[in-house]
């Protein structure tokens, strides 16, 4: 989120004039931190914890809806308890994990809370991934069980032999009311719905026993080696976000929430959902975002908040203006990745007046939150962090001549680190050599420990700052991050393909960066005409669909630096502009199953925006 004007910093002033409508929100942001901040790791905490309480204040208040179904507070507490008893009457105990591979259902948010009430780990698994990536996240894990919706459950068959988990441990889910209709589970699942259906309602004794520092979820982000690291969300964390972003987003009992992000990201899954808790209202979810369906699905839902990231807001800009987007409830929105050159656009078209534009990641220790709701801005940071210079061409932070790291000024951009302490830990990864390369030590003062964050953004004041950019090995498209080396990895499973690198590429009028891989064939082979729609079906089968080049850079020789590391920033550079080289250029047209030339008049039309990537 960048936007170099002198417009967009921020004072005294500035803030002085946002004190009033500041103001009303401040008694429940003050409950909000007691929650967040007076409390240790041995304090009982977390999702289950909160959940019962909002129950208890409002049970036949609905706390969830999607499609036609709707469940009040105490209907959903009670099926997630049978869910719990279940898992204990298995063994299953506080610091087991078990994955969790359903689509936005009611099933995933029942079997997501009726675990945290058990202390144990939601490892919550991409819908999107399949065959070796997939066997992979499952594993690394080591989960006692997997839960798989109907929807997803052929991916998890067709690796079910390469799984660390006993055969009697792969639970299912029908695809539908499975409250109403448990369903016939396919041979080799033992149906999740039925096993439950014998268990009491009533809370299990386990949640008051499960801490803050006891894993609540595993989340899965790109890693450099090539396939996804796991991230344990404490439940310490998740209560420090529902204390924060929760009751900062000030809904109460009268208000819906819809959410269309998947909940196997953090911003659906903590953000969206602790900020209904926190209010005890309701959360509106749907399976996948669809432009068309969105307006239809606010007004259906009476939905007075949003969650978002970039992306949903571009595709809403775009579409045609309607009826069904005026005369709704909607004021709030949350999430990350609103790009400011529709910012106050999108407020006017849609009648928001509150962005709670957010930043944190999942294993991060530093978190910004638009409290003030200013424009253009992640927010305000209340966790000790620090923006340093940085030099991109030579990818390194620059230290002063005593060697310490020099903080950019007001209006700046540089990189941005989070200081390690026992108030903003650093829960790490599952990778102890991972936990190493991110974290950077003796960068003010000898023994200071900071976690490198590996974004830029610029420092606007008032301790308020404005993404720019994502550093290193992992880009951001369709809301997901992708990993360049784990792409790599996979274009070659293609016979002609010997080496590829891949990068992200800006296209104009999106928000992130679409996938581009230069790629070097077999000696004496070239691409045909059957080879450009084959390639498409490979590549989709061995990875999710946002990770697939959008372009593609054929190279005799893939040109390396002396350590042997692939030369990206030229790449970066030429894009898929054709007149900035004489290699062949491939683009996969949104829609299209085949890559085509990039022509200098395709070239012209994706820059007029004729194409919806």
């Amino acid at each position: 989120m960048s936007q170099n004007t002198q417009h967009d910093l921020i004072g005294i002033a500035d803030v002085a004039a946002k004190i009033p409508a500041f103001l009303s929100k401040v008694p429940n942001l003050l409950s909000g931190l007691k929650q967040a901040y007076l409390r240790t790791p041995n304090s009982p905490a977390g999702l289950g914890l909160a959940f019962e309480k909002a129950a208890a204040r409002h049970p036949e208040g609905v706390a969830l809806r999607f499609e036609d179904q709707s469940y009040t507070y105490a209907e959903l507490n009670a099926w997630a308890n049978q869910i719990g008893h279940f898992y204990l009457s298995l063994g299953a105990k506080k610091g087991d994990v078990i994955a969790v591979m359903v689509e936005n259902r009611p099933e995933l948010v029942a079997s997501v809370l009726g675990l945290a009430k058990i202390g144990v780990t939601s490892a919550l698994v991409n819908t999107s991934q399949v065959g070796k990536v997939l066997a992979h996240s499952i594993n690394l894990v080591k989960p006692i069980a997997v839960i798989t919706g109907d929807e997803c459950h052929h991916a998890v068959d067709e690796i079910r032999d390469d799984l660390n988990v006993a055969a009697d441990r792969l639970h299912w889910f029908a695809d539908q009311n499975t409250q109403l209709d448990p369903g016939q589970a396919p041979e080799g699942f033992i149906n999740l719905a039925e096993a439950c259906d014998a268990f009491a309602k009533f809370n299990v004794a386990t949640t008051q026993t499960v801490q803050g520092k006891d894993g609540l979820f595993y989340i899965y982000t790109s890693g450099t080696t090539g396939l996804p690291k796991a991230v344990i969300f404490t439940n310490s964390r998740w209560t420090l976000a529902y204390g924060t972003y929760g009751h900062v987003l000030n809904l109460n009992k009268d208000d819906v929430m819809y959410c269309t992000l998947p909940l196997y990201h953090a911003t659906g899954m903590v953000v969206c959902w602790c900020g209904v808790i926190a209010g005890a209202g309701t959360l509106a979810i749907r399976r996948k975002f669809s432009t068309s369906s969105f307006w239809k699905d606010v007004k259906k839902f009476d939905a007075s908040a949003i969650g978002y990231v970039g992306e949903l807001c571009r595709y809403l800009m775009d579409a045609p203006e309607s009826e069904l987007e005026k005369g709704h409830r909607v004021t709030k929105m949350i999430g990350n990745g609103m790009r400011p050159n529709i910012w106050d656009k999108f407020k006017a078209r849609f009648g928001v007046q509150e962005v709670l534009e957010l930043y944190a990641s999942s294993e991060g220790n530093v978190g910004f939150s638009n409290v003030f709701n200013f424009d253009n801005t992640v927010g305000f940071s209340p966790t000790p962090y620090a923006i340093i210079e940085f030099d991109k061409e030579r990818n390194e932070v620059v230290r002063d001549a005593k060697g310490w790291c020099k903080k950019v000024k007001k209006g700046e951009t540089g990189l941005l680190i989070g200081k390690i302490t026992h108030r903003s830990p650093f829960d790490g990864y599952t990778d102890p050599e991972k936990n190493k390369s991110v974290m950077m030590k003796d960068v003010f003062a000898k023994g200071d420990a900071f976690f490198n964050t590996g974004d830029l953004v610029r420092d606007i004041g008032f301790r308020h700052a404005q993404f720019v950019d994502r550093l290193g090995d992992t880009f951001r498209w369709k809301g997901e991050n992708v990993s360049t080396t784990q792409v790599e990895n996979m274009l070659t499973e293609y016979d002609k393909i010997v080496e590829a690198v891949v990068y992200g590429v800006e296209i104009p009028n999106t928000n992130g960066r679409a996938g581009m891989a230069a790629i070097t064939l077999k000696p004496d082979t070239q691409l045909d005409d059957t080879d450009l729609k084959k390639m498409v079906a490979c590549f989709k089968q061995c990875l999710p669909a946002y990770a697939v080049p959008v372009f593609l850079r054929v190279q005799q020789q893939v040109e390396t630096t002396g350590t042997f590391k692939y030369q990206k920033n030229k790449l970066k550079e030429q894009a898929f502009d054709p007149s900035q080289t004489d290699e062949r250029l491939l683009v996969l047209l949104p829609g299209q199953d085949a890559y085509c030339d990039v022509s200098a008049e395709v070239f012209a039309n994706i820059h007029a925006y004729e194409y919806r990537f």
